[in-house]
């Protein structure tokens, strides 16, 4: 998967159900999409915000993007997600940890956001091996599918999970002739508490954490069906 930042909690989910995750590091960056923005709860609303890049093109790989090393810009995020949940039960643990991953002195985007996922993991107690895709060799004239099969050929593994949104990307056919199962994560309805607002789903996992003990989280990771 492509790295995000502080992503929902499916993507932990995938993570969580596999042995080994690859942080696809080496494909274009995405505009728009969820590499380095997400949604947290503001006011019992969904408020979108961002890591601020610099020299952002989608003819760049994700790790050839640096992100902007001022610290106003991290400072307000953190000052935003303070004031968003400083009255959630479990603020004193989780704040420290994005505290350490937002000022984490990186400016590579990918490797800034592969440390968010390790510190995420370690604090979930998700002891998954991650690797990172530019660090395998392989042939990078691949592309789509034919490069992830790849990868799971220099791997050695035999089953590949994925997102849900990758049923319209893979052809189980394809897999199935390199000798590997292909699989998808799906995750089930997953509800808590956010004080006493009317439930928003699928925020980031920032809003799990600060609402839920790191043992309520670790069930709700199995709250999944593989197809």
């Amino acid at each position: 998967m492509q790295p995000y930042i502080f992503p929902y909690i499916g993507y932990f989910q995938l993570i969580d159900s596999v042995d080994t995750f690859v942080v696809y590091d080496d494909v274009n960056y995405i505009k728009k999409g969820w590499i380095n923005r997400n949604n947290i709860l503001i006011n019992g609303k969904s408020h979108l915000f961002s890591i601020s890049l610099k020299e952002v093109s989608q003819n760049k790989l994700i790790n050839e993007i640096n992100i902007d090393g001022d610290l106003k810009w991290k400072n307000d995020l953190l000052k935003t997600m303070a004031l968003s949940y400083k009255k959630a039960p479990f603020f004193s643990e989780v704040f420290p940890v994005i505290e350490a991953i937002i000022l984490y002195e990186e400016v590579n985007l990918a490797k800034f956001l592969t440390h968010s996922l390790r510190k995420i993991c370690h604090y979930l107690a998700i002891d998954t091996n991650i690797v990172v895709s530019s660090e395998i060799e392989k042939d990078n004239n691949l592309k789509a599918q034919d490069k992830i099969i790849e990868i799971c050929q220099k791997l050695g593994t035999t089953q590949y999970i994925n997102a849900i949104g990758g049923m319209e990307l893979y052809e189980e056919q394809t897999f199935t002739n390199h000798n590997i199962a292909l699989q998808f994560i799906k995750s089930n309805p997953i509800k808590y508490t956010q004080f006493k607002n009317e439930f928003i789903p699928w925020l980031s996992i920032v809003d799990v954490m600060m609402f839920n003990s790191a043992a309520e989280i670790k069930t709700m990771l199995a709250n999944y069906e593989l197809i």
